[in-house]
């Protein structure tokens, strides 16, 4: 049965190098395949990838550079429910070969531009090549401008978006904008549209900064098909009253995701000065109590979601006084509060206000500038490697980091090539450093949790909660499961969280407020025609996980590079309920092995030629057959793979 609804089957392909466009046709098959959103934008990375390695070496230290050339791909694509009457129906994902880690990358954010892109009738915007100097896309309908932005250069993202919008003439068209981080190819720059909703890890906006790219501005006028509107409205409404009826909505409406400090720092898992404690004494002056006390001043939502988690902050004395911005959002606030050891809100919004308007993602900021406070605590660096000495609180010197990273003057030149960079010139930084496979880690420690470790070990993309979070379930009602227990809460996650990126739905009315997983498969049944059970659907997640990690293994990933960061194994929680605790290397290694198995992949992490064909990957399989070839175990590519790497996995194929 073809679809019927949810779709526009239509691809807009821009060449920033020509300014070419043309509109490619999306079959039925690849769009079911698919989905959309994350789904779609796996499918052209990988399809980039499998040409380029051609050319040059399948190495992640070779297509971190790749990342920013020219010939780089991106896929912004929002999925079928996008834009429709269903909660929180806002969201898009960007795709491409990360600057930041080497591999395959996505990033979502919420808000109306995914909306504006389907209503201007696309399913998703490639972009390719770079233009000769700054400029801007306009997307209008069926017509695509390139504007110069020559006089937007060193901007930040607020002020960008304003003068798109005045220069367009329209305050309702839709922006999504880098600031000077991305301009000046900060590994962790993102891409932010609607003044804080930021597409904001792996660095999106370093691949836009490398492509002259300082701004993509969309408008439609198209009405979204929908198969049986009906179903759908009656499937909707149910899921609305599910939301506003949960003992906490209410909660989530006044403090969103700001609630989450006060449950991690009680639970003894609130990462503090630098993921060495779990506890901050000080949380009460960073809570959502605090927020909501002394700075909310309003709310904010992403299309048709009733939760509205964004809140609206000013600072209404002191020195920072006057600062607005959307937020802080929990991570925003860990990272700079009590991973800082600085328990002061106001210098919280701050900081995400400038990292906002210089366009960088706030966890990866902040992740780095506490490594550094540690590094030079423990001399593992020096303060003339750096210029001064900075201490935990130092909230001054954190804020000159900042500019300093986005603008790569001094120590920021070095801070702004994230963990890969650092630790390249720095070794012994490794151990300060949290991070995934080159991602800084998100604020979830990991020490009492051995599903949050086998979570962030096993992330696609890195060091990163998006995938599986986990943690909660685990401390609350699984601390005495057994290994198979606990590796199949993170598989399951890492279905169905990735799921709602193809969708194009958020995730936390599920995560937060428990909304069934089946409304998101009768939706995408009302919307498209096809009946689709939620078991399908994850199916189809777990075939882009697969391919995803194909783009991995073929740029020499593999076990070891599935680990936590170090400090979970080696450095055991300060303080709190927790105290003491750190995860068994022996205990994760039979989980990451028990993983393996379940995913169909080998002893080494390689999906194997029966998976990949289940999943209708043969085309992959083949590849991986070619460049690597059945032989490949953990045998012989075990602690010395990454000294292999030339020999066996560094030859174009």
């Amino acid at each position: 049965m073809g679809l019927k609804g949810g779709y526009t089957k239509r691809l807009l392909d821009v060449d920033l190098s020509d300014e070419s466009v043309r509109v490619r046709e999306l079959s039925d098959d690849l769009l079911l395949k698919f989905i959309g959103g994350r789904g779609l934008g796996a499918k052209f990375v990988w399809d980039f990838f499998r040409e380029k390695i051609n050319r040059v070496p399948a190495r992640r230290e070779v297509f971190r550079e790749e990342a920013l050339k020219p010939d780089n791909i991106i896929l912004i694509a929002p999925g079928p429910l996008t834009g429709l009457y269903f909660p929180a129906a806002g969201k898009t994902s960007m795709s491409s070969i990360s600057p930041a880690t080497g591999i395959y990358a996505d990033s979502n954010f919420g808000g109306m531009f995914g909306v504006e892109l389907k209503q201007a009738g696309y399913d998703a915007l490639l972009i390719r090549g770079a233009a000769r100097r700054l400029k801007y896309i306009f997307v209008n309908d069926d017509e695509v401008r390139f504007i110069d932005a020559s006089s937007l250069r060193g901007k930040g993202c607020v002020e960008t978006e304003r003068a798109v919008k005045k220069d367009i003439g329209d305050e309702e068209v839709r922006v999504a904008c880098i600031g000077p981080a991305g301009e000046n190819k900060v590994r962790f720059a993102c891409v932010n549209s609607e003044w804080g909703r930021n597409a904001g890890r792996t660095g999106m906006g370093a691949v836009f900064g490398a492509k002259n790219l300082k701004a993509i501005a969309v408008r439609g006028s198209k009405d979204l098909a929908v198969h049986d509107i009906d179903r759908l409205l009656r499937v909707a409404e149910r899921a609305f009253e599910y939301l506003q009826n949960h003992f906490l909505f209410d909660l989530w409406q006044e403090q969103g995701l700001m609630s989450v400090v006060d449950y991690l720092n009680t639970v003894g898992v609130l990462p503090s000065f630098n993921f060495r404690a779990g506890v901050f004494r000080n949380a009460e002056r960073i809570n959502g109590e605090e927020m909501v006390r002394r700075f909310k001043i309003g709310n904010t939502s992403c299309f048709a979601c009733p939760m509205a988690c964004g809140n609206i902050c000013l600072v209404k004395e002191g020195r920072f006084r006057g600062t607005v911005v959307e937020g802080p959002e929990y991570e925003t606030t860990c990272m700079f509060s009590s991973n800082m050891g600085v328990d002061d809100f106001s210098f919280v919004v701050r900081a995400n206000y400038l990292c906002d308007e210089l366009g960088m993602d706030t966890i990866s900021t902040g992740n780095i500038i506490a490594a550094l406070i540690e590094a030079q605590e423990k001399s593992i660096i020096t303060e003339e490697d750096v210029g001064f000495s900075i201490k935990w609180g130092e909230k001054d010197k954190v804020l000159s980091l900042i500019e300093m990273i986005a603008r790569r003057r001094g120590i920021g030149d070095v801070l702004a090539e994230g963990s890969f960079g650092i630790i390249r010139k720095w070794k012994h930084m490794e151990s300060v450093i949290s991070h995934v496979k080159y991602l800084e880690q998100s604020a979830y420690d990991a020490h009492a949790s051995e599903c949050m470790a086998l979570a962030y070990g096993t992330c696609d993309i890195g060091a990163h909660h998006n995938r599986a979070w986990p943690i909660a379930k685990e401390l609350e009602v699984g601390q005495k499961w057994g290994i198979h227990e606990k590796v199949d809460i993170v598989l399951y996650h890492q279905a169905v969280r990735p799921l709602f990126d193809m969708l194009g739905v958020c995730r936390l009315p599920w995560i937060e407020l428990g909304l069934p997983e089946k409304y998101y498969a009768d939706a995408f049944s009302a919307t498209t025609g096809v009946e689709t059970s939620i078991e399908e659907l994850l199916f189809r997640s777990n075939a882009v996980y697969n391919l995803t990690r194909a783009v991995a293994v073929l740029l020499g990933i593999r076990k070891n590079d599935d680990y936590p960061p170090k400090k979970v194994f080696e450095e055991p929680l300060q303080n709190g309920p927790n105290a003491g605790k750190r995860i068994s290397k022996e205990r994760y290694e039979k989980m990451l092995l028990t993983y393996y198995e379940k995913r169909g992949w080998d002893e080494n992490g390689i999906p194997r030629k029966e998976t990949l064909e289940k999943f209708g990957l043969n085309d992959v399989a083949e590849v991986i057959e070619r460049c690597i070839g059945s032989s490949h175990s953990a045998e012989s590519c075990g602690e010395s793979c990454d000294k292999k790497q030339n020999a066996v996995h560094g030859n174009s194929c």
